[in-house]
């Protein structure tokens, strides 16, 4: 009995390990890790990426850090005010401003100087230095700001800088190396790595700063190079060291970096740049049409194949659109041959032009492709590039302004401010506010440059009250408040 029991699970031993064997040779693939001794064109990382071998991360490193800059703000902020109970005890205190330090980083885009940031990293700062990659500390100033692209340009007098090369962001491509260069935690010159995991972006965090203003361009290269707090304003290259974006932003549930950021393309940055030297200001072009995205449902209502493309919901009266003969429903999807698919790529393509640029949209309408050769406008409804300080005579001021020399600014004992040099119809008049009234602050924010005076009102909804304080001539405070 004994010994029919044991042959029984002998038996059962063999035939299930030939059975076992059997399935491994005849159904189940197996995973195999192939070692070669010739020479192979990749390697394999412990993660699984795959890494060309004649990418260096050295050199791209070597030749990108001397165009990074660390950026250190100084802020004057108000202080608490004192509760009544505090006041009977202790009498009235003087209300001095406390500062606030900031960091973030810069890339330096010319050798005479001129270096290139995030808006939101030197905004309002009363002091911006400058730390080069060789520890040397600069002071700088505002050259101009674009709070629609979150960037902005600001200047050292040194010389003999060493300026990144900007690559073209039109040819990166998903899945490419690159690194981002900056700052984080004030860690100088720090270099983390990563792919670019999408491009043409849109994460709506430049139109929740600018308080629903909704003239924001968000094309973000998305990577998982780690970017955290002070990387903001910081180069992201690519594997030769050349620029293809400004590290902006983070999605993060904690402020610190969780796998994802974003970068603001080199196009768009160039564009930009080369505006506020030439102009003063950005040069905003704008097409003349209200956009959404395709829904699924719009799709299939106008019998296409997929969701490709940008719908055209409205158009502005006399727009350079409506002119050209686009129409409601119309699917937008192409600019120049390049093709959108997405409201931000359209955004960002149009986005790189001037008032007076002529462009070609591709649309499908019916089901059939038409194309349309239409000439940009400016916010005013012309094809003229304007000057800043026109800029913000045409928000309704009716105003022409200069900032204060540094005599002004020490008769009055003030900072910073802008002269009304000449006033005609329009809010300022209205109120009262005379010829050479200086602005020294707009709704409590310190006011220097056209563009900060701009960037101000333009946050500004319809109806909103607002609140203008500065100098007369003769140094007496003056106040003036009125509905926008």
């Amino acid at each position: 009995m004994t010994k029919r029991i044991l042959f029984s699970v002998v038996t059962a031993v063999i035939t299930g390990a030939v059975t076992l064997v059997g399935y491994k040779l005849f159904f189940e693939k197996p995973e195999v890790t192939i070692i070669k001794e010739e020479p192979s064109s990749w390697v394999r990382l412990a993660s699984g990426t795959a890494v060309a071998e004649g990418v260096n991360f050295v050199d791209a490193a070597e030749f990108a850090l001397p165009t990074v800059v660390h950026v250190k703000t100084a802020t004057p902020t108000r202080r608490r005010p004192m509760n009544p109970i505090e006041e009977f005890f202790f009498g009235p205190q003087p209300q001095r401003p406390q500062i606030q330090r900031g960091t973030g980083s810069g890339v330096i885009v010319s050798p005479d100087g001129y270096i290139v940031t995030n808006n939101h990293v030197i905004a309002n700062a009363a002091e911006i230095e400058v730390v080069l990659n060789d520890g040397k500390e600069l002071p700088a100033r505002v050259v101009g700001t674009d709070p629609s692209t979150d960037l902005a340009l600001i200047k050292v007098d040194y010389s003999d800088l060493t300026p990144a090369i900007f690559a073209n962001s039109d040819e990166v491509r998903v899945g490419e190396w690159v690194l981002a260069l900056g700052n984080p935690f004030n860690l100088t010159n720090t270099v983390t790595h990563g792919i670019i995991s999408a491009k043409g972006r849109s994460i709506n965090i430049i139109n929740r700063h600018l308080q629903g203003a909704n003239t924001a361009i968000e094309a973000f290269i998305q990577t998982d190079a780690a970017v955290n707090p002070g990387n903001s304003g910081g180069a992201l290259v690519n594997t030769r060291g050349e620029l293809i974006g400004i590290n902006t932003a983070i999605s993060s549930r904690s402020g610190s970096f969780e796998g994802y950021s974003f970068a603001i393309p080199s196009n768009i940055v160039k564009k930009v740049m080369e505006d506020i030297v030439e102009f003063g200001v950005v040069q905003r072009a704008f097409i003349g049409v209200q956009i959404a995205e395709l829904s699924q449902t719009k799709a299939r209502d106008l019998k296409l194949d997929n969701r490709n493309g940008v719908l055209v919901t409205g158009l502005s009266k006399g727009g350079a659109a409506e002119e050209a003969g686009l129409k409601e429903d119309d699917v937008i999807v192409s600019v120049d041959g390049y093709e959108v698919k997405t409201p931000s790529q359209l955004q960002e393509r149009i986005g790189r032009k001037r008032p007076g640029d002529s462009v070609t949209v591709e649309v499908i309408r019916k089901g059939k492709s038409k194309k349309f050769d239409m000439i940009l406008r400016n916010e005013e409804g012309t094809t003229d590039v304007l000057e800043k300080d026109v800029i913000a005579s045409e928000l309704g001021l009716g105003a022409d302004f200069e900032e204060i020399e540094k005599e002004d600014k020490e008769r009055l004992n003030v900072k910073g401010g802008l002269k009304i040099t000449e006033l005609r119809s329009g809010k300022l008049m209205r109120e009262g506010i005379p010829e050479g009234f200086i602005i020294t602050h707009v709704e409590r924010k310190p006011v220097s440059t056209v563009d900060e005076l701009k960037a101000i009102l333009t946050d500004l909804k319809k109806g909103q009250g607002v609140m203008i304080e500065g100098r007369y001539q003769d140094g007496r405070r003056g106040f003036f408040a009125f509905e926008w």
